[in-house]
């Protein structure tokens, strides 16, 4: 007979705030209420997926009556990714199926370490080796989600400007469109470009991450410099899966969009404009 799967450190905070609760007669609504936060927050702090902010774990603590142990074992577990995109990428590890959109960049999850790098280049010109070294190490390793072979399901839609924007110079560009492709084709995400010729689209404003999971709400992201915005309001989310569908009914099919990324990287790679 197998053991339990091992837990991680944040499936144990939640397991905790879970039992804590309970014993303390509240239902997730409640501490919600409580906590001023929706009640999918309380779901994804207690399974594990996500974990409060400070001041959230605070508030739990108080309705708790726990005397600062949530707010203390948070410190123990902060992310090394940027406070708004903190959740994001612990989400991303759980969901069953993700759907982005970029407009301007190749995806985090799919940049290769020399593209990453020519962006944080771009990002921070006063940066040591070191410090840039750590951060194309943290962004790449969410790579890692693509090495099983059926989960999370990935749709990626990107609009053609990610194809015609060089960063890192040709060859970097090249190498990492020829990578989008190969993952393509190897099936392990589905790929469609919204050409040009489109004009005006759905998403046109900003990009956008639908994430779904098995046994939670969905949830919806979207980012613009130094910020980012994580919703799970049902309505919003609904919206953004609407706005999705536009964007994805003017995109071509899976095949035009590769032989378009294929041409886009043969370009690159022979200096062509």
């Amino acid at each position: 007979m197998q053991g339990r799967k091992p837990r991680t450190p944040r499936e144990k905070y939640g397991e905790e705030l879970r039992l804590r609760r309970v014993a303390a007669g509240l239902t997730q609504e409640q501490l919600s209420e409580q906590v001023v936060c929706s009640r999918t927050h309380i779901a994804h702090f207690e399974a594990g997926r996500r974990l409060p902010i400070r001041d959230d774990a605070r508030r739990i603590d108080r309705a708790l009556g726990t005397d600062g142990f949530f707010e203390r074992w948070l410190e123990d577990l902060e992310s090394k990714y940027t406070d708004h995109f903190a959740a994001v990428a612990e989400l991303e590890q759980q969901a069953t199926v993700i759907q982005q959109f970029a407009l301007t960049l190749v995806p985090g999850v799919l940049q290769t370490d020399d593209y990453a790098r020519a962006l944080f280049r771009a990002y921070s010109p006063n940066h040591t080796a070191e410090e840039l070294d750590e951060s194309v190490d943290i962004r790449t390793k969410r790579r890692r989600i693509l090495d099983g072979p059926a989960q999370p399901v990935i749709w990626t839609l990107l609009d053609e400007a990610v194809l015609r924007r060089r960063v890192g110079g040709r060859r970097v560009m090249a190498e990492q469109l020829g990578k989008v492709a190969d993952l393509a084709e190897e099936g392990r995400l589905r790929l469609h470009v919204v050409p040009n010729e489109v004009g005006a689209h759905a998403l046109q404003q900003s990009l956008l991450t639908l994430m779904t999971f098995q046994d939670s709400a969905p949830v919806a992201y979207v980012e613009g410099f130094l910020t980012g915005n994580l919703m799970d309001d049902p309505a919003l989310v609904s919206a953004c899966h609407t706005a999705y569908a536009l964007a994805l009914s003017d995109a071509l099919s899976q095949q035009e969009s590769l032989a378009l990324v294929r041409a886009a990287a043969e370009e690159h790679a022979d200096g062509q404009q």
